[in-house]
Parts: structure tokens; C-alpha cells; sequence
């Protein structure tokens, strides 16, 4: 049955009254006891719990101030949990368990430096109190923090996925963390998440840069924070970068699509807003350049590397007379060659009888799609590695020797092009 009002301020007083006179292991008993029964009258209950158990209900003596709560908008069991759990602090552990604070430090941090019945007695104290060390805090004391900031270019992009999986994986097995944004190919929500990375005093930063960051990396590395540039060149002062050759892949590509007999390719790219789809084109134009052919080179250039531009360029291909339409389309990203795939097929555009596909970055679902895509490897999960490590090793003293890591694009032949022998 629930109580009234007056029963309830009257068990308060009582609870706290026994509580003051309580040994430390009833102490524990009624620990949580006391601070849900203080959360049904917070003004009230703070006031007895300060004048009776001041020193022993850290959440209930800030009641004066902020109430028994940082977080009033929480539902009433998470309101009172998180007033008991975060407000423990060391001293308080330190005096529930009867040592100093500095013991309680090394049971946290050195715990082979403690006698084994002190560290399980305080370790017993932490699991009751519900102690939870505040990680910001000991790291801005050390003056360094072991997180990690990530910020992609694109979240949704499968190659970023495993990009991030190579990154996390890295520096998980060596005790970092990390905090993955999403830059979304937006520069102004790119700078804000730059900005929260150095506000949060991260250790160093992983990017995938939307244009030029050379300069804001080069103000970021003076404040003490390191960075690497991932899939683009960073050539900053004291920079790091993890990138590919991407006019070697636009090369690879081209180059495949003239041996096959092409002589009409669709470049489906945005050079002028992606520096790699830029490089890209340049290789393509390399590779064309080479073959001293007669080779007819139309641009389409969408929005964005998605699979939704990627249905747009294929409905415009399909309006296309079979004299206008090209025999074979070089793709600058996996996703968007998908969407194009999937127009042409459902049109009745025979792939790669009637157009030969060759897309780039060669993520899992390219072998997967109705006609698997001939593609342009970039090894994603080596490079987010190779980022994670070049940056660890900076922040461990031991600068990279060799601070720019270029991979080599491969060809991956599959069945968007092979067979289409006559053009």
C-alpha cells in the first residue's frame, strides 16, 4: 500500500537517523533505499539527508544546489539511478571501504600494487556504491585523453563502413576508443564536428575529408592533436595521410573498357566537387590519351556517389537512341554504378551485351547485385588500419617513418564487362 505523505517524510528522517548510526555494511544495505525514497520529495529529503548523512549521500547532498539530479527530464527509475550512480565519488568509496583515496586510486588503476584482501574489499565497495570513474575528468588531469575522433565522408557508403570497422578494430585491441561522425559530404557540418573533436579534447583525429582540410588540420595539429587524412594526400606541414592512387584506378578502368573494343564511354563523376573522382578522370583521359584511339568520352556528372543518382543517370541512358547511348560506362563509385545497373536492367538494357559497367571502390554487394560489377579495389579496412596505426604510433613517441602510405588500386573482373567482345 503506498504510503502518505507525512509516513513517508517520517521514514526519511527515521531511515536517515539509522543510516548516520549504521555500520558500513548496513550502510550498503540501505543505500538505494534511501535515495529512491528521497526522489519522491527532493527538496524535503535533501535537507534531512544533509543535516543527517552528509557525508555518506554525495547525490542527496547536492540537493540544495541542482536538486538530487542532473537529469530531471528523466523517467523516475533512470532519474533515480542516475542520482545514486554518477554523484559517488573516490572519497567516498575511499571512506565506505576505510582507506585512503590514494588506495582506492591504485585498486583503479594499479590494483597489483594493493594487498589482495584491501583491493577485493574496495573493489566489493565500488560494485555497491555503483561507482563509475569519470574518464573526462582523469584525462584532462593527465592532460590527455585516450579517445580517438573518426570523421567520415560519407556513413551510409559501405566502403566507409568497412573503413571504420578497420580503424576501431586497430586501435580497440590496443585500449583507444573512438567517436565516429559523419560528415554527411556537408563542409559546414564537416567543421562542426572538427570543432566538437577539439572542443572534447580527443588524442588525435582520423578524416575523410570533403575538400581541402590541409590548413585546418595544420591549426589543429598546433593545438597538440594530431591527425591523419585518409583517401586524399595531405601534404600539410607535420601531416599524415593514408590514401590511394587514384589516377592509376581511372587508368585501370579506361584502360579495361579499350581492350574490350569501346570506343563511346560515359565518365559518371563529379570531378569538380570530389578531388578523387577528379584524379579519377585524370586517369581516364591518361588511359585514352595512351591508346592513341578515335574514343568518343561523354561526362555525366551527378550530385552525389549514390545509388539514387546513380537510377538517374541510368533513366537518362535508356532515353538515349542506340546511336547516342555508350557501349560502356565507367562509374566512379560502387554505389552509383548499382543504381544505374538497376535502371538498365529493369529498361531491358542488356549489361554488358548492350553497356559494360566498371564501378570503383569494389564494396561487398558488387559481387552480390544481378550482374556482378567489374570494380576498382580500394582495400578500405587496410587503409582505415594503416590510419589507426600511423596515428597511435604519433601519439606512443614514435613518429611513422614513413608518414604517407599510398595503396595501389586493383581490377577486379566480373560479369558487367566480360564477354562484351564486340562494341
Amino acid at each position: 500500500m503506498a504510503l502518505s505523505k507525512r509516513e513517508r517524510q517520517a521514514l526519511i528522517k527515521e531511515m536517515a537517523r539509522r543510516y548516520k548510526r549504521a555500520g558500513k555494511r548496513e550502510r550498503g544495505l540501505m543505500l538505494d533505499e534511501l535515495c529512491a525514497l528521497a526522489g519522491n520529495n527532493r527538496n524535503y529529503a535533501a535537507r534531512l539527508l544533509r543535516e543527517e548523512v552528509r557525508a555518506t549521500m554525495p547525490r542527496c547532498r547536492r540537493g540544495r544546489s541542482r536538486g538530487l539530479t542532473d537529469s530531471p527530464n528523466l523517467p523516475g527509475p533512470l532519474a533515480e539511478s542516475h542520482a545514486t550512480l554518477v554523484g559517488v565519488s573516490t572519497k567516498d568509496v575511499a571512506r565506505e571501504s576505510g582507506v585512503s583515496t590514494g588506495t582506492v586510486s591504485n585498486v583503479l588503476n594499479h590494483p597489483e600494487r594493493v594487498a589482495e584482501d584491501t583491493r577485493l574489499r574496495v573493489e566489493e565497495t565500488v560494485r555497491r556504491l555503483g561507482f563509475v570513474r569519470n574518464e573526462s575528468a582523469r584525462h584532462l588531469r593527465a592532460g590527455r585523453s585516450h579517445t580517438l575522433g573518426l570523421l567520415l565522408l560519407d556513413a551510409w557508403n559501405p566502403f566507409f563502413t568497412e573503413l571504420a570497422r578497420g580503424v576501431e578494430d586497430w586501435t580497440f585491441a590496443r585500449g583507444w576508443a573512438v567517436v565516429i561522425s559523419n560528415s554527411a559530404r556537408q563542409v559546414e557540418r564537416e567543421s562542426i564536428y572538427l570543432d566538437l573533436f577539439v572542443e572534447r579534447r580527443v588524442a588525435g583525429i582520423i578524416v575523410v575529408p570533403n575538400g581541402d582540410l590541409t590548413e585546418r588540420l595544420i591549426g589543429i595539429r598546433r593545438r597538440g592533436i594530431p591527425s591523419v587524412m585518409v583517401d586524399q594526400m595531405d601534404s600539410g606541414e607535420g601531416s599524415m595521410s593514408v590514401s590511394l592512387d587514384d589516377v592509376r584506378g581511372g587508368e585501370l578502368a579506361v584502360a579495361h573498357l579499350l581492350e574490350l573494343g569501346h570506343r563511346h564511354i560515359a565518365f559518371a563523376g563529379n570531378p569538380g566537387r570530389v578531388t578523387q573522382v577528379r584524379d579519377r578522370l585524370l586517369g581516364a583521359t591518361n588511359a585514352i590519351a595512351a591508346a592513341s584511339l578515335p574514343v568518343r568520352l561523354s561526362m555525366l556528372e551527378p550530385e552525389d556517389l549514390t545509388i539514387n543518382f546513380g537510377r538517374e543517370i541510368g533513366e537518362h541512358l535508356v532515353r538515349l537512341s542506340a546511336s547516342e547511348r555508350p557501349t560502356a560506362l565507367f562509374a566512379t563509385s560502387d554505389m552509383l554504378a548499382i543504381g544505374i545497373l538497376q535502371v538498365l536492367l529493369r529498361q531491358g538494357v542488356r549489361v554488358p551485351d548492350d553497356i559494360a559497367i566498371v564501378g570503383y571502390d569494389d564494396i561487398d554487394f558488387a559481387r552480390l547485385v544481378a550482374v556482378p560489377l567489374t570494380s576498382i579495389l580500394q582495400p578500405a579496412y587496410e587503409m582505415g588500419r594503416t590510419a589507426a596505426e600511423l596515428l597511435i604510433d604519433q601519439l606512443s613517441g614514435t613518429p611513422p617513418q614513413q608518414p604517407h602510405v599510398v595503396f595501389e588500386p586493383k581490377l577486379v573482373v566480373r560479369e558487367s564487362t566480360a564477354g562484351a567482345s564486340e562494341c
